[in-house]
């Protein structure tokens, strides 16, 4: 058994009964909507004409959202319907980042996910599903897909129907019949700040502004439609801290993966591999989980991570990834208290493995979120890891010129900044320099490219965070003494910062609906 819908938009005439049906059977609350219509336009006028299409979740068979929540708060039923309980989730929200369709939303009265379940309690009772009750034109079917005598399995059968966004394999189980392509498709829709009869929020206006900074080869030029009216949607679901999150980790994880390395290249660098790094490694840890249960929409639930897991979320490994690396770094810190130089050997290969791990876990927890195609990078595993070696040796860095300032180990420190500068820059001119995926891959490229984002990516991060810094490297271990060093490591570690925001800024730029 798996049910599904059929959406007829031969028939749809936009009363948006649907909507209020299903706001009024679930309480869904004002601003929020579980199915909703959206109306777009083609043509100039007086030629024009007016698409419509019902949007909602999917149901999809191969649910990225469930896959990547933390809790099992979202589960696939085993009559297909892709549900949710809300006693479990924990407002991390993931799944509004791994749906490509824009279905979830964050509820302000419960602070939990919340979407279409497809009427569950009433199909439990033998009843259809609100929206399908109230429509006037019957345009919309629900029923069993796997029970050929079902009348949407014999439209499905003999009707050219087809769904939102196939590339995604995601296998939705939400067809449309005669519906218009641009109308499911925004790649095909202009950016436009006025709909016909509603206002566009704050929000959506500022991304509005993003996508109108971009070229016109890439703001719309290819459009075939213009929206007129939407419902709103939250458009950046994960913040500023999400990308400080990344930057706090970057230098948890580095400080330790360079004292390791040094430690099995046999340059250890004293008391700061000893006790700097561990203590370095530990505090950025302790904001890094700060970080990401503050952002959480239900903070008191954090603990659900360890006593409700999903084992096949990258949120629930990368929680015990840091608890082990974190483990490591208390071992490693009482070795150097201890003075047990020989323990710290034994640990640095155990340490350095663990903080690579620490530091690219990430890679895939953001390929889970299969809903922002920029995010799907094949080069932000080593991207994770370079950074890792540069906020490591830059942080290090001025911990010891704060500290001994000793010369030997700030060289040691610049040349391995410097490595992780070069390999940092190489993956940021491969990784937005590459064919893109897809198209909504390319605009958020462009937007830090070429887009209104230019001037922070160039100057900031290019210029400032990696060039800069080199070339005062360059001129520290050519005999200038340390304080070019010094400014090169602040500068790297905020260049990488700004990187960290930007990157996941433009991957959250586009809309999915």
């Amino acid at each position: 058994m798996r049910y599904g819908f059929v959406i007829d938009q031969r028939k749809c005439i936009g009363c948006h009964a649907c909507t209020v049906a299903c706001k009024e059977e679930n309480q869904v609350p004002l601003g929020a909507f579980r199915t909703w219509v959206k109306a777009v336009e083609r043509g100039r006028y007086p030629h024009t004409r007016r698409f419509f299409a019902v949007l909602r979740c999917n149901h999809c068979d191969a649910a990225p959202c469930v896959t990547i929540c933390p809790t099992v708060a979202l589960h696939r039923r085993p009559d297909g319907i892709v549900d949710l309980d809300g006693a479990r989730c924990i407002g991390c929200k993931a799944c509004l980042q791994a749906c490509p369709y824009d279905a979830l939303y964050i509820d302000p009265a419960t602070r939990t996910a919340a979407k279409c379940h497809y009427c569950a309690h009433r199909v439990e009772l033998g009843l259809a599903p609100a929206c399908v009750v109230v429509c006037p034109e019957q345009a919309i079917v629900a029923g069993d897909l796997d029970d050929p005598t079902s009348e949407i399995a014999r439209l499905v059968a003999t009707q050219p129907v087809q769904v939102r966004k196939p590339e995604q394999g995601t296998r939705p189980k939400v067809f449309y019949l005669g519906a218009d392509a641009a109308a499911l498709t925004p790649a095909l829709q202009a950016p436009v700040a006025h709909y016909a009869w509603a206002e566009r929020p704050a929000e959506e206006l500022s991304l509005v502004g993003l996508l109108a900074s971009l070229p016109p080869s890439a703001a719309g030029e290819a459009a075939l439609a213009r929206p007129v009216y939407d419902a709103p949607h939250a458009r950046r679901p994960w913040g500023w801290q999400v990308g400080t999150y990344l930057w706090t980790k970057s230098i948890a994880a580095g400080a330790l993966l360079v004292a390791a390395a040094g430690v099995l290249l046999g340059r250890a660098g004293g008391a700061l591999a000893a006790l700097g790094a561990p203590a370095l490694a530990l505090a950025f840890l302790a904001v890094t989980v700060a970080l990401l249960v503050a952002d959480l929409k239900r903070p008191a639930r954090f603990y659900f991570l360890l006593l409700r897991p999903n084992p096949r979320s990258w949120l629930v490994l990368g929680a015990w990834v840091l608890i082990a690396y974190g483990g490591l770094a208390a071992g490693w810190l009482v070795a150097g208290l201890g003075g047990a130089g020989p323990a710290l050997g034994a640990l640095a290969v155990p340490t350095l493995l663990a903080a690579a791990a620490a530091a690219g876990y990430s890679a895939c927890l953001f390929a889970q979120a299969e809903g922002r195609d920029f995010w799907q990078s094949p080069l932000l595993l080593p991207h994770l890891l370079a950074a890792a070696v540069v906020a490591g040796a830059a942080a290090l860095l001025l911990v010891e010129a704060a500290g001994r300032g000793d010369a030997g180990v700030l060289a040691d420190l610049g040349a391995a900044l410097a490595a992780g500068l070069v390999a940092l820059g190489g993956l940021l001119a491969a990784e937005l320099g590459a064919r893109p995926a897809s198209v909504d891959a390319a605009r958020a490229a462009r937007l830090l490219t070429d887009g209104a984002w230019r001037a922070r990516f160039w100057g900031g991060v290019v210029m400032g965070g990696v060039l800069a810094p080199l070339g005062l490297l360059a001129l520290g271990l050519g005999g200038l003494g340390p304080a070019p060093t010094v400014v090169a490591a602040a500068l790297a570690l905020a260049g990488l910062w700004l990187w960290e925001d930007l990157w996941v800024r433009a991957g959250q730029a586009i809309p999915l609906s």
